[in-house]
């Protein structure tokens, strides 16, 4: 029995605990008066019942992946699955059981001050990021715990284990994407309709209750924001320590025992870590401190504490130098310590550029107000440049770890550096589920019509949560990309075990064809999604537009408006759009690996493969960051104008400010984020694929 396997899990343990013992200090909160618990009801009802529909529908699809996986991989794998789903659901639904019952007591506590209500919805995020990151540990933990053999020099024995994490690892992915997308489609679309009839025609303030999808746009924050971010960060959590153990078991056989441990204990250490960061976030007064300061001095606690406890670890579990059998290279494990280093920096760099381009402080955001000004058009124009713009940076650091990373330690390096980068999923999470549980309190606040006072309090905690989402999103589309480059190594040195080494050069037929095809699926994938949510959207353009039209007293509210209509409407919609872009990154890599089998012969199929997996790292990377950067760049400027700068609520700057941020919803909530899983999950497909094509 491995002590490194029993000691990470007993740190997913505690970091499962504490999300528990934080759910009952946050549900032990008021609730408020009776119209608030109304509210809160009405958005838990469309929330669960959403969720519900569309995990019923899942599992349907969980048992037929669980049986063909099985059948053709073996039970391991088809259990590995059936673990990886279960898992990455039961995050995603936790993350929305405590998110709509954290936005009411946080509601009612804005009327004690801003640090008593930011402390009540960081908690309630803090459930989220917790509990999502501490299943994901116990899955991948617990489940090759189960699998790894008595004996560790029996490295044959655990890599079948390892192989059997790929299917964990598939289970993850295949929830995350239905989830993210689905999340995607009902928020987005409610949020699309809501605005453009709502705000523009009608006129109607933001959260005011005679828009009839303001319970369906608030349903959607949480199913979307919170449950589908869940669902995704559990999966990439989970996706990442399974390829560096695996990567890990395959370049140094030698030492594969403890080399395929030491991520799960890093990442065990980082959740204790995370653990101690949330005592950090704690408002000493009433508003003087800057709030995103407060979040990110929990942040930076849990990876210097982290970063402080990977040392001893290193020190203990890794021999003073490695040889990498491919190259012959020699690596220390202060080389190795450094690699992790790397992956810490890279987080907190992909946080401040996130933060400069979605930011209402900062140039890109003030830009595309100003264009405003100038009408519709203007602002999507210049939302379009800061979207390409934003891709820049964030490619370049990510660029500069890979460099720094294999410097220090070669290729264990850059899966080392990813491993660590994602052991702060914890505190990340916790930030995003902030995010969706203040705009919840804040609509709550509207729809419930609290004091000017409290309205002035959540409008504060919600316009850092707003940027705490996009935050989130750069760092999850980050990490995939290193993670990505990971599962890719996996996938070559996968094929030399099976005596394939083979070399992906672009004069190969198969290789460049396969890079073209790769490159496309994000692109399809993408555009896929955003048809979806135009369609979604245009029910609820009608729908709302037909209440107004045929219910004159929701004006002047002496009608209220049917609510419960348009989340069902977005229910349905979204549970079936949502099935044939998710199913795209399952099917595309077999059709290319057998078709181009067939085709040229040989091993066109794997070359081809290879080729994929390369392209669609690619493009995915800069269409998941040019889509979430620059939709949140229009969010925040919309948000910018509405507090009083460039004409203020109601004038044309205003008015072309919504229109920029409908463009830049599924940009930013639907199409890009889901893009992440999409890398992955043709990356796992491809390492499934090759006992088969060889």
């Amino acid at each position: 029995m491995s002590l490194g396997s029993v000691f990470a899990v007993l740190c997913a343990f505690v970091a499962v605990g504490y999300g528990a013992v934080s759910m009952l200090w946050v549900l032990a909160q008021p609730q408020g008066n009776e119209q608030m618990r109304q509210i809160a009801g009405a958005i838990q009802e469309g929330a669960s019942a959403y969720l519900n529909r569309q995990y019923l529908a899942l599992t349907l699809v969980g048992l037929l992946m669980t049986a063909a996986l099985s059948y053709t991989f073996g039970i391991e794998t088809g259990i590995g699955f059936l673990i990886g789903a279960v898992l990455s659901g039961a995050a995603g639904y936790i993350s929305m059981l405590i998110s709509v019952r954290a936005n009411v007591r946080t509601a009612n506590a804005a009327r004690n001050g801003l640090g008593v209500a930011l402390e009540v919805a960081f908690r309630g995020g803090a459930v989220t990021g917790l509990l999502a990151t501490g299943l994901a540990l116990l899955g991948v933990a617990g489940y090759y715990l189960w699998l790894a053999p008595a004996d560790p020099t029996d490295t044959d024995a655990q890599l079948d284990a390892l192989r059997a994490l790929i299917g964990l690892a598939l289970g993850g992915s295949l929830i995350s994407i239905f989830a993210r997308l689905g999340g995607g489609l009902f928020t987005k679309g409610a949020d699309v309709g809501a605005d453009l009839v709502g705000q523009i025609e009608a006129g109607i303030p933001e959260d005011d209750p005679r828009n009839p999808a303001v319970i369906a746009d608030n349903v959607g924050d949480i199913v979307g924001d919170c449950a589908g971010t869940a669902a995704d960060l559990f999966e990439t959590y989970a996706v990442t320590m399974v390829a560096s153990m695996l990567l890990g078991g395959l370049l140094l056989r030698e030492h594969a025992a403890t080399l395929i441990v030491y991520p799960l204990v890093l990442g065990g250490v980082s959740l204790l870590a995370s653990v101690a960061g949330t005592y950090f976030v704690e408002a000493k007064d009433d508003g003087e401190a800057r709030i995103m300061a407060l979040l990110y001095k929990g942040l930076t606690a849990a990876g210097v504490i982290a970063f402080l406890l990977f040392i001893p670890i290193t020190w203990l579990m890794l021999p003073p130098t490695l040889a990498l059998p491919s190259t012959g290279e020699v690596v220390s494990r202060w080389g190795i310590l450094g690699a992790a280093g790397v992956g810490l920096g890279l987080t907190g760099l992909m946080v401040v550029i996130t933060e400069y381009y979605t930011g209402t402080d900062y140039g890109p955001v003030r830009f595309i107000a100003k264009a405003s000004t100038a009408g519709h058009a203007t602002n999507v124009i210049a939302g379009l440049g800061i979207s390409m713009k934003a891709t820049a940076a964030p490619v370049i650091v990510i660029c500069l770890a890979i460099w720094g990373a294999y410097t220090m330690a070669g290729l264990y390096g850059i899966a080392i550096a990813a491993t660590a980068m994602i052991s702060l999923t914890g505190m990340i999470l916790a930030l995003d589920a902030y995010g969706p549980i203040t705009d919840n309190a804040g609509g709550i606040a509207q729809l419930a019509e609290m004091d000017e006072d409290v309205r002035r309090v959540t409008d504060r905690l919600d316009a850092v949560g707003n940027i705490t989402e996009a935050v989130t999103k750069g760092y999850a589309i980050g990490s995939a990309g290193l993670a990505a480059l990971v599962l890719f190594a996996d996938f070559t040195k996968l094929l030399a075990e099976a005596g394939r080494s083979l070399p992906f050069r672009l004069d190969d037929p198969a290789v460049l064809i396969g890079l073209l095809v790769g490159a496309l699926v994000p692109y399809l994938f993408a555009a896929l999604a955003m048809e979806a949510v135009g369609r979604a959207a245009g029910e609820i353009v009608n729908e709302v537009r037909r209440q107004l039209r045929t219910m004159p007293g929701i004006m002047d509210a002496t009608q209220k408006p049917d609510y419960s209509r348009p989340v069902d409407l977005l229910t349905r919609a979204a549970i079936k759009e949502m099935v044939v872009p998710s199913l795209l990154p399952v099917l595309i890599p077999m059709v290319v690996a057998f078709g181009m089998q067939w085709l040229m012969g040989g091993d066109a199929g794997a070359l081809a493969l290879g080729g994929m997996l390369i392209g669609t790292i690619v493009t995915g990377l800069f269409v998941a960051v040019s889509m979430t950067a620059g939709g949140g760049a229009w969010h925040n400027a919309k948000k910018l104008i509405e507090k009083g700068n460039f004409g203020g609520p109601g004038s044309q700057a205003h008015k072309a400010s919504i229109t920029g941020d409908t463009v830049g919803d599924p940009y930013k909530d639907t199409a890009g984020p889901a893009v992440n899983p999409v890398i992955k999950i043709v990356n796992i497909v491809a390492l499934l694929l090759v006992p088969i094509i060889v």
